[in-house]
């Protein structure tokens, strides 16, 4: 589960009680949570999330504290910068900003929870802008307020129910995505060989029609059978798919590209087509290409390749 997808079924199930919201807003250095990262705290003692991995949450649980009991909205920097600014708190040396805000209409409302939820399930990103004075957070973007942009929420199609194909759909379900495992060949596709993800023995082409992938999805061709494979990496290029990926050697890839392009796929797309899929980290076996495929999924969609 993502982090914002657990800070939000958390706010679901805590709703009735005081809670606070914990939010990243500057971070510098060796940071180990990025802007925008958050921590949602209950009455009961709970949370959920995190802003610094255990260095500095105990002083934002004291801060927390006084958002549930008096609504305030408070602003603290930890770092090793300067004394006069930065409190002490990271071993790593990085520096970070914390606010802490009621999850109330005076600051987090929790309809913008609601609001994060329905954006990620269509695909869309939402921006919410927060004033650090007050702690009041709208909709939109303002300018001169802290804006946290949220991204559509990431999915996988795997196109091939093989043994990579195990041990990808286990690697992106802990990185937060829904993943899909397409397979027109029904033995390869059970729930006990895939558990926790939606399967489907559908063509190729229309698995991926049916998936309607946009910029924060993945295609990954996984059978080694030409006739599942380029249907769907055809049919992932005529969309907007953030990465698309294709298991084999360079010359089976390069006999691929020549396939593809005989049958009408420009020079450009052929270009999106990530093959021999992953980044090259010299993993053997099942396991390790699964994860060079998720590390390019990663850096695709971060915009590092």
């Amino acid at each position: 589960m993502n982090d914002i997808d657990a800070i939000i079924a958390a706010a679901r199930d805590w709703a009735g009680q005081p809670m606070a919201l914990a939010t990243v807003v500057e971070a510098s250095g060796s940071a180990p949570r990025p802007r925008g990262g958050h921590m949602l705290i209950a009455a009961d003692g709970r949370f959920a999330g995190s802003i610094s991995g255990g260095c500095v949450e105990y002083d934002v649980f004291a801060m927390a504290e006084r958002a549930l009991t008096k609504g305030e909205t408070g602003l603290r920097y930890f770092g090793s910068t300067d004394p006069s600014i930065w409190e002490p708190g990271l071993p790593c040396g990085g520096q970070i900003g914390v606010l802490v805000q009621p999850v109330s209409e005076a600051g987090f409302a929790p309809a913008l929870f609601e609001a994060i939820a329905q954006g990620r399930a269509a695909g869309k990103a939402v921006a919410i802008s927060t004033d650090l004075t007050t702690g009041k957070a709208r909709l939109g973007t303002q300018a001169g307020q802290f804006v946290n942009l949220y991204e559509p929420a990431r999915k996988l199609l795997i196109v091939g129910a093989v043994q990579i194909g195990q041990a990808l759909a286990a690697i992106a379900q802990t990185l937060g995505m829904g993943v899909t495992v397409n397979d027109p060949r029904e033995r390869f596709l059970s729930a006990e060989r895939f558990p926790g993800v939606t399967l489907t023995d559908a063509w190729p082409d229309e698995a991926v029609a049916s998936f309607a992938p946009n910029a924060a999805c993945a295609v990954v061709t996984l059978s080694h059978d030409i006739k599942i494979d380029d249907p769907a990496l055809i049919a992932a290029l005529a969309q907007s798919t953030g990465y698309i990926g294709a298991l084999g050697s360079r010359a089976n890839h390069a006999r691929r590209l020549e396939r593809l392009a005989a049958a009408g796929v420009g020079a450009d797309e052929l270009r999106r087509v990530d093959g021999p899929a992953g980044l090259p980290i010299g993993g053997l076996g099942p396991q390790e290409i699964a994860l060079s495929i998720a590390a390019g999924m990663v850096a695709a969609f971060r915009g590092a390749r």
